[in-house]
């Protein structure tokens, strides 16, 4: 029996970014919001004194129960698509905050390019630039109308950095300054610039000094402790939603937050929604949550298999590329050099953020009239700092066992650098997610398939960055430089990034995208999805700040609707 609760003005489905900026920014309009979590509740407290490598770094504390809930994957239609059954290529995180608890904190904004891919390609370099199977549309939004909302996002978690001509550009300064300059980071912005390219400081939510947002919530300064991507912060020195926005809206006194409530079905009648069914994970309990406006904020994969598993929106189909639920799957192409030293760095010291990078390979900051490739991606020294379990660079051809290993281990330690890029995505007809015909969850709802390969874009772009990732590192002076320009086939394992886009992806037409530019539903037009699933490609950045920039100007669209119900320009 399904029990149906009081009426809401918003239903916010995943409280953590998107969910957690929405519900602060519509609570303080004074709208009533109940924020639906199907994780528990977590505090500051939580993180007192878990320095626990082992706890969260290797046995994924605060990730997603594979048993209960995974994906299947394929790389190609012709492939069986199986559950992943451990942690591997991206950490799909749980309970309130979600991923932005455990994320590492960089804070770089998408370039003006990204938001006009397509326009911007054709027009420098014709439409044969475009490959006839990728399928690259503008995002239906210009960086100057996102602009006021990415400085929105940085004033609320105080982010910390420094301007550079290859960025995109700012109406204002950066809330804090720059983090600190390691020797290991300043060898390599030397010797960038000794390139000439244009090195700076990457943006960073790790914060350089004590800093209080104007909604009045505090992030203390960063101690470069090394314990930031897969945990959360116990110096409340890493800006999360659990210590910004959820706060700002529980203050309001307008926001009721249910966690362990696992949402299954958004109800819809064909053109509107009336509200969620979802049930409390601790009892069994079934629920109906009425609600008058409803906020799907559940992360890429969950946005997606929420809306296919309630028939809202037409599924993507491949073969006659027409449907918008699914589509453009994109993830993030990765490449790195590794230079190992006689000298030696203090490299146990850092934070997820403390980064010197260059963006001269990025976007289209440079000619790609001769390259068989569009975008770039940025390439950075990032100092995460080193810990025990995990840490082990030892140069190609050494046992990985006995004492070989240990001397070079003990060697190497502190005396391996690696440089990284984070390469651009382009959505491919073939990559895209759609609901498993054969496995389900423990609720016996469908899982989500994810079919998804590397293409030729991917490894030309990959092969170029990596190149240049080596020079730089031969350069700074490694004695050797291990970089591998062929990233191959793409494998649900390792561990890659948890930057994965697309699905709901935004645009100008319902033809061609799922939202529009304020994230509302073109079939549902009291549905606003909200999250990096509305991105139409995935940039060479992380993608945290533009979900938090489009999250703001969904906000501001949604406070429009609640006055005027209607589509929204």
């Amino acid at each position: 029996m399904v029990t149906e609760l009081p009426r809401k003005e918003v239903a916010i489905i995943g409280v953590g970014w998107s969910g957690g900026i929405i519900a602060s920014e519509l609570t303080k309009a004074g709208i009533e919001v109940v924020g639906l979590e199907r994780g528990g509740e977590r505090t500051v407290d939580d993180f007192i004194m878990q320095k626990d490598e082992l706890r969260y770094a290797v046995r994924y504390d605060l990730m997603q129960d594979l048993s209960k809930e995974t994906i299947t994957f394929r790389n190609d239609r012709d492939m069986r698509s199986l559950p992943m059954r451990q942690m591997g290529s991206f950490l799909l995180g749980t309970d309130l905050g979600g991923a932005g608890v455990h994320w590492n904190g960089q804070c770089p904004r998408f370039l003006p390019y990204d938001f006009e891919i397509r326009s911007q390609t054709v027009d420098r370099y014709g439409e044969e630039k475009i490959p006839d199977d990728m399928t690259l549309q503008d995002w239906g939004i210009s960086y100057d109308e996102m602009e006021e909302h990415f400085a929105r996002f940085d004033e609320t978690i105080g982010t910390s950095g420094e301007d550079n001509e290859m960025t995109a550009p700012r109406s204002t300064e950066f809330p804090t300054p720059p983090m600190k300059e390691t020797p290991a980071i300043r060898l390599f912005k030397e010797t960038a610039s000794d390139f000439g390219l244009h090195p700076y400081h990457g943006a960073s939510a790790n914060l350089s000094e004590a800093y209080t947002n104007p909604d009045g919530q505090t992030i203390q300064q960063c101690q470069y402790c090394s314990f930031c991507e897969r945990f959360g912060c116990d110096y409340q020195a890493k800006s999360d939603p659990i210590i910004t926005v959820i706060p700002t809206a529980k203050e309001t006194g307008n926001f009721e937050l249910r966690t362990h409530a696992n949402v299954r079905r958004i109800s819809y009648d064909g053109e509107r929604t009336d509200g969620v069914y979802f049930v409390d994970t601790r009892t069994g309990e079934e629920f109906f949550q009425p609600a008058d406006i409803v906020i799907l904020t559940a992360y890429v994969m969950n946005n997606t298999r929420l809306l296919l598993h309630s028939e809202i929106g037409t599924p993507y189909d491949p073969d006659t590329q027409t449907g918008v639920i699914g589509k453009n799957y994109c993830y993030q192409i990765m490449a790195n050099a590794q230079g190992f030293f006689d000298r030696q760095f203090n490299l146990y010291a850092g934070a997820g953020a403390l980064a010197g990078q260059v963006d001269d390979y990025n976007g289209d900051n440079f000619d790609h009239s001769d390259l068989d490739f569009i975008h770039g991606g940025t390439i950075q020294l990032t100092q995460t700092g080193i810990r025990p379990i995990n840490t082990n660079p030892v140069p190609p051809g050494t046992k990985q066992w006995g004492s070989e290993f240990k001397q070079a281990k003990a060697q190497y330690f502190y005396r391996t650098l690696s440089l990284g890029s984070q390469g651009a995505s382009m959505p491919y007809r073939y990559n895209f997610l759609d609901l498993d015909p054969t496995y389900t969850d423990n609720f016996g709802d469908p899982l989500l398939r994810m079919t998804y390969n590397f293409t030729e874009q991917d490894r030309n772009l990959a092969a170029h960055q990596t190149q240049r990732m080596a020079e730089i590192m031969e350069e700074m002076g490694a004695n050797e430089v291990v970089a591998n320009p062929d990233i191959g086939d793409y494998n649900i394992m390792p561990y890659q990034t948890t930057h994965n886009t697309g699905g709901v992806i935004m645009g100008g037409d319902s033809e061609t995208s799922a939202v529009n530019n304020y994230l509302q539903m073109w079939d549902c037009e009291n549905l606003f999805v909200v999250g990096a699933s509305a991105f139409a490609h995935n940039s060479g950045y992380n993608p945290t700040p533009t979900v938090g920039a489009l999250s703001y100007r969904a906000a501001e669209g949604i406070k429009d609707y609640y006055e005027n119900p209607g589509p929204l320009a």
